[in-house]
């Protein structure tokens, strides 16, 4: 296997068990808000699951940045 295809599974693996602990961890939450999406509204969703469905995919795009501009050699 290749090293980028090694770090592509661990991220993904990784980051799905971020997201069932984060699913798991959000029953008991009472908090709820509406982000507002361009001109539509999202249904109330608990602050948790919001912060943390940000950082989850924040986690995965910056994982795969790295792996997409490896090889690449920029010109100034």
């Amino acid at each position: 296997m290749s090293v980028a295809f090694k770090k592509l599974f661990f991220s993904i693996t990784f980051n799905s068990c971020l997201f069932l602990l984060l699913i798991i961890g959000i029953q008991n939450s009472s908090s709820k808000r509406k982000v507002n999406l361009f001109k539509n509204e999202t249904i109330a969703l608990p602050i948790s699951f919001i912060v943390g469905v940000s950082f989850i995919t924040g986690s995965i795009t910056g994982s795969f940045v790295p792996i997409f501009f490896n090889n690449k050699k920029f010109d100034n």
